[in-house]
Formats: C-alpha cells, structure tokens, sequence
C-alpha cells in the first residue's frame, strides 16, 4: 500500500468519526429529552387539551351561568349561556397562545347587542377569568367563572 493511499483512508476515517461525534453530540441528546421539534410528548405538554372547559361555569357575582357542551377540535365551542334565561350566544371560540387556553364569548339578544367576554383559563384554580364588555352601556368589568359541574 502506498503512501498516499493510506494517508487517503486515515482521511475517510477522520472524517467518518467526525461526524458520528457530531451526530452524537448534536441529535442523540435532543432524542433523549424531547427536546427535537415535533416530539409529540412536547407538543402536548405545550398544548392544553380543550376538553377542560367543557362544563358549568358559573359567575358567582350575579349568577350567570356558562355551559360549554363541547369544543372541537379547531376551538368551536357549543355553549349555552343563562341570565337565568337562556341568551343567544352568537359565538364561542376557544384557542390556544402557547400554553394558555383562551375564551371568547359574543351575545346577540335582548339586551345584550354584541355583549363579550373574553376570559382565560387558570388551571390552578379551575376557574376562567377575564372582561365582560357590556355593550349596551359600553362599559367593561373583571369578572370570573367558577366550575359547578
């Protein structure tokens, strides 16, 4: 074997253990944790399940009651809400910034000319808190949802 031939495959060698330190070094640890985009532990952990605002909600300041029946899987909700009658609620969403689950409620009826709230979820005390906008009088209050069912 000549000179330059060894020199040649000692080079392919090299280059061979570099990049297998590099694959161990870079990828194999993001393996091990999670941590590599699209892992799905990850992605769930960072993505609150909707299913959790499914209930009765109800708002112990006066005794309006929110019913959330169901959420889809792209935010739509099927809720009800009661003052104690029911009031058309012509919009429910649910979304998602990051880790945190958000609710938007809009109210066409009698009285209530595009009323919203707009609440979030705390997980810690189960509960939904946020703004009432009363459109009627044009004014806004702090206001939190409790769970009762």
């Amino acid at each position: 074997m000549s000179y330059c031939t060894a020199f040649f495959i000692l080079r392919r060698a090299a280059a061979f253990a570099l990049c297998a330190l590099l694959l161990a070094v870079v990828v194999v640890p993001g393996l091990a944790t999670g941590q590599e985009k699209g892992d799905s532990a990850t992605v769930d952990l960072a993505k609150p399940d909707f299913g959790t605002l499914k209930g009765r909600w109800l708002r112990p300041d006066g005794g309006y009651i929110l019913s959330v029946k169901d959420v889809d899987p792209g935010g739509k909700m099927d809720a009800a809400y009661y003052n104690p009658r029911p009031v058309n609620v012509s919009k429910a969403q649910a979304t998602r910034e990051g880790a945190t689950l958000k609710v938007f409620i809009e109210l066409r009826d009698t009285g209530y000319p595009g009323s919203t709230y707009t609440l979030t979820y705390d997980p810690k005390t189960d509960r939904l808190g946020g703004v009432y906008f009363q459109a009627a009088i044009g004014q806004r209050f702090d206001v939190i949802f409790v769970r009762s069912k």
